[in-house]
């Protein structure tokens, strides 16, 4: 059965189709991502914007039509935190359920949670050991903690990067000491609302996805061109993650944006990604992660899978 997925996240929209062969198997048809900043402006007023929504209606609209059209079966739809936390959001998901014709599923921030860990369990395969996963999203970020099938902690933050960018602008090269502001706030946000099991776990992996740790691969790779098979599985020491840090902070948002695999609309996002991911991996004591290109959006498709004929 062929079935697409969309990712409709605060800062991203995700889509993928793909022929579910089994639970837990399938072979990708296509893929694609666009930048909407659903979350632009939510933080300060509570409420989803016109103008966001309206540019995520148009691509959630195209992605529909898009699986339709590769004769997908079943169109899935999943809302993150921007839809779940916006006053507007219940209407926002109603007007893309009148305009695809598809029902919009809004999942709590432990199913997310749960899903996420799911797509990087399918990507990366077994992890040995006590495993923390980490998605960092545009209105928050997901944290979860796992040996072998067992979820043993959740936590979904209030911690995104639109928000943070919204704040902490860095338009020209990066200002250190607002930028040690910025890392300051994350950490001790980290240190306040993450679950003590997660902070004092000390996991054999700590594995990150999305956006933010994905380019951040890239980077570091060197591609010329944003290649999955790469970045899959990819190690990003923490002396890697500084130098990245260094390199994007010395360079203005338009610098940034010429960057290579930098997708349109992160130029702005990356330097509080990378404040997330340094105060994370100093909150939970290690020097290394993982990089999982497969995350919410296949967690979904395995979902999918699970529930077909």
């Amino acid at each position: 059965m062929r079935v697409s997925t969309i990712d409709l996240g605060s800062n991203t929209v995700r889509f993928l189709v793909a022929d579910v062969e089994g639970p837990g198997r399938w072979r990708v048809v296509e893929q694609h991502q666009t930048v909407t900043r659903l979350g632009e402006g939510l933080a300060a007023t509570g409420a989803l914007g016109e103008a966001p929504m309206a540019r995520t209606l148009d691509v959630v609209c195209g992605y529909a039509a898009r699986g339709a059209r590769l004769g997908a079966a079943e169109v899935r739809i999943v809302a993150t935190s921007a839809v779940r936390e916006a006053a507007n959001g219940s209407r926002f998901a109603a007007s893309v359920e009148r305009a695809t014709g598809r029902r919009v599923h809004v999942v709590s921030g432990d199913d997310e949670a749960r899903l996420t860990l799911r797509g990087v369990r399918h990507g990366l395969g077994p992890l040995a050991g006590l495993v923390a996963v980490f998605d960092i999203g545009g209105g928050s970020t997901e944290y979860i903690l796992a040996e072998d099938d067992r979820v043993r902690a959740t936590a979904s933050l209030r911690l995104g990067v639109v928000p943070l960018a919204e704040r902490y602008p860095f338009p020209e090269r990066v200002d250190r000491p607002r930028y040690r502001e910025l890392l300051r706030e994350v950490a001790e946000q980290l240190a306040r609302e993450l679950p003590g099991e997660l902070r004092r776990a000390r996991p054999a992996h700590l594995v990150g996805t999305a956006g933010t740790v994905t380019t951040l691969a890239a980077l570091d790779l060197g591609l010329r061109a944003y290649d999955a098979r790469r970045v899959q599985g990819h190690r990003l020491s923490r002396a890697a993650i500084e130098r990245l840090g260094a390199r994007l902070g010395g360079l203005t948002v338009g610098e940034r944006a010429a960057l290579p695999c930098l997708e349109p609309g992160r130029a702005d996002l990356i330097v509080p990604g990378v404040a997330i991911v340094v105060a994370t991996l100093d909150c939970l004591g290690v020097d290394a992660l993982t990089v999982s290109d497969s995350g919410l959006r296949e967690g979904i498709l395995a979902a999918a899978a699970d529930a077909a004929p």
